[in-house]
């Protein structure tokens, strides 16, 4: 709920979450597929050097993702 409310105020959110069917069911219009529930920026299974390429693969998508601007009424969904 709280990315609708920062998004009614004019301030475009991306909300990173592993969850994408909540998000969009409250009507988040940017929505980033994260790694887990408990991880959504990271994989701690990888090693250190290949989770911090991990990490900044996803902060770029998400800043890919505020760029954009979904239609009226319409989601932007990245699943990667």
């Amino acid at each position: 709920m709280i990315t609708k409310e920062i998004q009614r105020a004019g301030i475009p959110v991306v909300q990173v979450t592993n969850l994408t069917k909540i998000a969009e069911g409250i009507g988040a219009n940017r929505i980033l597929r994260g790694n887990s529930v408990l991880h959504v920026f990271g994989d701690p299974s990888l090693p250190l050097s290949s989770e911090q390429n991990f990490r900044e693969e996803k902060v770029k998508q998400a800043l890919d993702l505020l760029e954009k601007t979904p239609a009226e009424g319409k989601t932007a969904i990245v699943e990667e």
